[in-house]
């Protein structure tokens, strides 16, 4: 298992379905946090854990070498996330399973106001358009590709931030309700 953006290693510690002959990665960009994760790991007591430094467009593992991908809301921070994905599949096992939970949008956000509306759910920014995802996960040569909206949006969510960052959030409403959602996005490697 790799758990893109581990930070203190929490998810990756708490990967225990790996097993005890199973191996579990972590992998943030960083020193800092590979650094904390392996004191947690230390009170912990987990041995087959193993923190790695580095981005996820260039991930320090060999091709092949793990079942799944795991992330909270990391791949949309990336610049490149073609590469990203590519990187993934790369390191997938033939069968591997890509299971991250990530922002993605729905439909068309109007230009000028994408910037500030993204804001509002945090460091979301560069989230993709739900139909984009897809043909990328595809064009990464993924298959099984699913996205499982978790939970959506709404204007009235933002409210006061909205307002307080100079938005007219009745005008904007129109625009954008209900097209930010987190969700699951998984795929598979193909089994050849």
């Amino acid at each position: 298992m790799l758990d893109f953006g581990s930070g203190g290693g929490i998810d990756v510690l708490s990967a225990r379905r790996v097993g005890p002959e199973g191996k579990a990665y972590g992998l943030d960009m960083t020193d800092e946090m590979p650094a904390l994760a392996r004191e947690n790991q230390k009170k912990a007591d987990a041995q087959n854990v193993e923190f790695l430094k580095g981005e996820i467009e260039h991930i320090p593992l060999p091709d092949n070498s793990v079942d799944v991908i795991i992330s909270n809301c990391v791949i949309n921070l990336s610049g490149d996330k073609d590469q990203v994905l590519r990187e993934a599949f790369r390191v997938l096992k033939p069968g591997g399973r890509f299971a991250v939970s990530d922002v993605v949008t729905q439909g068309a956000i109007p230009e000028e106001l994408r910037g500030d509306i993204l804001q509002w759910v945090g460091c979301i920014a560069g989230a993709l358009e739900e139909t984009q995802y897809r043909a990328k996960l595809g064009a990464a040569g993924f298959e099984a590709i699913g996205i499982e909206p978790t939970r959506i949006y709404r204007v009235e969510d933002a409210r006061e931030f909205l307002a307080g960052n100079g938005i007219d959030v009745d005008v904007t409403a129109k625009s954008v309700e209900g097209k930010f959602m987190s969700a699951f996005v998984r795929a598979v490697k193909p089994n050849r």
